[in-house]
């Protein structure tokens, strides 16, 4: 699958307005979409760790659980997630049980980030499978959320 980040730039928006609704719960607000070779999103998920009261109810999960819910499989090796901040271990963990071969995300999580970041877990050369990533896709919007989230907290 060739990829060209910027044509991701539509579809990181479409997360960014996702993520917003994560705020009507308290969630911080991150979303993700799995997104077919066609292009389609076949799954989407938003942070709702408050909302479910689940520690492991991040965007990518729920997204990936949706899109193998539509497929009615579990292997993804032909999709790509576009999520709004830096997948955490958790996550990439997912992404890389799931065989997704692509990850575009927005902003970094120079806290807790796995792909990149903090830590390089999608692109590990000691486990087998191994993610394209591109960053910083709408970066400012994505960053921006998150920002303005944390600040009002303060």
């Amino acid at each position: 699958m060739t990829v060209v980040p910027e044509r991701f730039g539509r579809r990181m928006l479409e997360a960014v307005a996702d993520a917003r609704l994560a705020l009507e719960t308290g969630d911080v607000p991150v979303a993700a979409l799995v997104l077919d070779a066609n292009g389609a999103v076949i799954g989407s998920g938003r942070n709702e760790r408050e909302l479910r009261r689940d520690p492991t109810a991040h965007a990518e999960v729920l997204a990936l659980r949706a899109a193998a819910e539509a497929r009615g499989d579990w292997h993804l090796d032909d999709t790509v997630l576009v999520v709004t901040l830096e997948p955490c271990v958790m996550c990439a963990g997912a992404i890389l049980a799931a065989r997704v071969p692509v990850v575009v995300f927005g902003a970094w999580d120079e806290k807790a980030g796995a792909a990149g970041s903090v830590h390089d877990l999608l692109r590990d050369r000691r486990l087998p499978h191994r993610v394209e990533v591109f960053a910083g896709v709408e970066e400012q919007a994505c960053a921006k959320l998150l920002t303005d989230f944390f600040a009002e907290r303060r």
